[in-house]
């Protein structure tokens, strides 16, 4: 098992990553300060592991709230259902939501225990990859709206991270390689040792073998915890964990949430981040040919879909949240393990990527 540490002071949290997480109770109910717990889940993740999280919470007052699985769950409508349940239960102020689940539970669970009486506690019980080494670390809430996604939001911080990797043996592979695609993002911003790594191990995280899958995840958040504790509220450096997302969150909505998981989206997104580089002059064609030759070797896609539209994306990419004042603010590299932020990007440039 590994442990490491988000450090905020005196809301620091910890992140357990291991196998059998789950049913040792004792280690993360310490995080819980109050009596009700409401655990949110959906409805694919509960038939699987609600009743081993419920085995854990004797002696406090529980409820739980599912929702449909899917990024199309992530909705007003569904955090107004979560804190009709929280009231339901006549949870106070040291109450305490588990998310268990993916992203899109973590998100939406996380959001509602922002609003809850103006913020209670939440602990994250990830169960795919994805969620494991991006979400359910750093305090991102929030939900979608019909114009683009993860637009309304807070910064909530949870009380601890449960990460047990037995609950990926239920993930289907295109979810798993979802997750994958994460770990490679965190190691192309900013650890070009790392991706080295992970080319030399792609073929054993493909087929999900446990020990170095665990290092992967545990290297991948303990990047991520750093940049967080200098950075929490995305005013610098945190922005760098976009790189591929102003992309990757429009052809999203582009698709409705169905064409592909966030982090297939994501891995086309950096491939056309590198794109961009490349023409901007900040790279060379050698870095984007190694990105997208590990991409591919973990079964992710690394073009677009067919009929895309040019000037539909970039309309979508206008509403991204690091944009200032009408202007383009992308996150480039200048090689692996380099990236950087570039503001005042050019549109026509950005055209010219998304058109070839």
């Amino acid at each position: 098992m590994n442990e490491l540490t988000v450090a905020l002071g005196a809301r620091s949290y910890p992140v357990w990553i291991g196998a059998g997480l789950i049913d040792d109770s004792p280690r993360w109910r310490a995080a819980i300060r109050g009596r009700h717990v409401l655990i949110v889940s959906n409805t694919t993740v509960a038939p699987l592991y609600l009743a081993r999280v419920r085995a854990g919470l004797e002696g406090f007052l529980v409820d739980t709230h599912l929702i449909g699985d899917g990024e199309s769950e992530k909705t007003f409508a569904n955090v107004g259902e979560v804190l009709a349940s929280l009231a339901r239960l006549g949870a106070t102020r040291d109450a305490c939501i588990i998310a268990l689940g993916g992203g899109v539970v973590g998100d939406l669970a996380g959001f509602a225990a922002s609003c809850w009486m103006r913020g209670i506690d939440f602990i994250q019980m990830p169960t795919t990859l994805l969620a494991m080494v991006d979400s359910s670390v750093g305090g991102k809430t929030g939900v979608n709206l019909p114009e683009g996604k993860n637009l309304v939001g807070a910064f909530h911080q949870p009380r601890a991270v449960v990460a047990d990797i037995d609950t990926l043996a239920s993930l289907p592979d295109r979810e798993y390689r979802a997750g994958l695609a994460e770990i490679v993002k965190g190691a192309a911003i900013g650890d070009a040792g790392f991706f080295a790594w992970l080319e030399d191990h792609a073929d054993a995280l493909e087929a999900r073998e446990p020990t170095l899958l665990v290092e992967a995840i545990a290297r991948k958040c303990a990047y991520k915890a750093g940049v967080v504790s200098r950075d929490e509220t995305e005013q610098g450096e945190r922005a760098l964990l976009n790189l591929g997302h102003t992309f990757g969150h429009a052809l999203e909505t582009a698709g409705h949430y169905t064409t592909f998981l966030h982090g297939e989206a994501v891995a086309v997104g950096m491939v056309l981040a590198a794109r961009l580089s490349e023409r901007m002059g900040m790279a060379g064609s050698e870095d984007t040919a190694r990105l997208s030759a590990l991409l591919q070797r973990l079964g992710l896609p690394i073009a677009m879909p067919g009929g895309s539209d040019p000037d539909e994306l970039l309309r979508l990419m206008r509403l991204d949240k690091k944009n200032t004042a009408g202007v383009l603010k992308l996150i480039l590299w200048r090689g692996i393990g380099r990236a950087e932020i570039a503001p005042g990007v050019a549109e026509q440039d950005v055209l010219a990527v998304l058109g070839n």
